[in-house]
């Protein structure tokens, strides 16, 4: 117990220490596995559609040019591990079909609607916002929609940038250097614009900031080892394992892509409303001294849950068990 005192009362001092720590408390407070696991979903299920109509839009856009169509899809589809290079080679199969066109836009458009959906509750419980406070469902899917359209075109083109940093040969180093900030760059925007169109209530831009530059450069990250798994460790992936591991491994990658965006909102909460430093036992035990940012945490998750307007939600704290008052 003295050793856990002293971890305790170091992290508490320290804010490189007791921020990060508090970050994962609000993950775990806000069952963030969870909302992470809710956008998987929707974002796997929006995945073969989209991939299905950006082939199938390539071939008619672009008919009388295989060379560049060839092009454009592998650097697109080569952002999705072993699924992508599934597509890939069996192109032909659906080439420029209206059906494949017209399933991958119904089915791009529930998936994408349920991603960004999802996205909004979690960002929405993860900053407390009360449930009457938030849009109701009509306006949550009109916002949905809009976003929608805007991000789907901005991270087509940050994947494609990402493609071309991890080509070799084609571009020089220089121009590959440039691709980079500009991809990170656009994903700084659009995790900010993310932040704060889709929280119900006004943010500002010094709010959601750090969050929104720390999960771009993981998402980043996270993109050039996808491209490097897929160019040097997943061959003949799906030969070995199946559609069994072509499923696993997707899912894993989606997941950690909501991941990152649900970590980053979860930096921006706590640096906000000053979620820090927490108790080091507060989820072991009740025997605790609560800290003035597990105060702040655990009244916000009980207003979250304000049903209506005139519900009045009051905490109060009494003294740890085997404490005086």
């Amino acid at each position: 117990m003295r050793v856990l005192g002293r971890l305790d009362a170091y992290q508490r001092r320290h804010r490189w220490a007791g921020l990060p720590l508090a970050v994962v408390y609000k993950f775990v407070d806000d069952q963030g596995a969870y909302l992470t696991a809710l956008i998987t979903y929707y974002g796997f299920v929006s995945l073969f559609p989209l991939l299905l109509l950006l082939v199938s839009g390539l071939g008619f856009a672009l008919q009388d040019d295989p060379g560049l169509q060839q092009r454009v899809l592998d650097s697109a589809l080569a952002q999705f591990p072993v699924i992508g290079d599934q597509i890939g080679t069996n192109i032909h199969s659906f080439h420029g079909s209206v059906l494949a066109l017209a399933t991958g836009i119904l089915g791009s458009l529930y998936g994408g609607l349920g991603v960004v959906q999802a996205t909004q509750n979690a960002l929405n419980k993860m900053w407390g916002v009360p449930r009457n406070s938030r849009p109701n469902p009509v306006a949550a899917r009109l916002r949905s929609l809009a976003l929608l359209i805007v991000g789907g075109g901005t991270i087509l083109a940050t994947t494609l940038l990402s493609a071309v940093t991890t080509t070799g040969g084609i571009l020089g180093a220089g121009a590959r250097v440039v691709a980079i900030v500009v991809a990170i760059a656009v994903n700084v925007v659009l995790f900010t614009v993310a932040f704060r169109v889709l929280t119900a209530g006004r943010l500002t831009l010094a709010q959601v900031r750090a969050g929104a530059i720390a999960a771009a450069l993981t998402w980043q990250i996270l993109q050039w080892v996808g491209a490097f798994l897929l160019g040097h460790m997943l061959k003949g992936a799906t030969a070995t394992y199946g559609m069994f591991g072509i499923v696993l491994g997707l899912l894993a990658w989606i997941y950690l892509g909501a991941l990152t965006f649900v970590v980053g909102a979860e930096i921006n909460v706590v640096r906000d409303q000053r979620l820090w430093p927490r108790s080091l036992l507060t989820p072991f035990t009740d025997n605790v001294e609560l800290t003035a940012g597990d105060r702040r945490a655990y009244t916000s998750y009980a207003e979250t849950e304000r049903h209506k307007g005139f519900q009045n939600v009051d905490v109060d704290f009494d003294p740890p068990p085997g404490r005086p008052d």
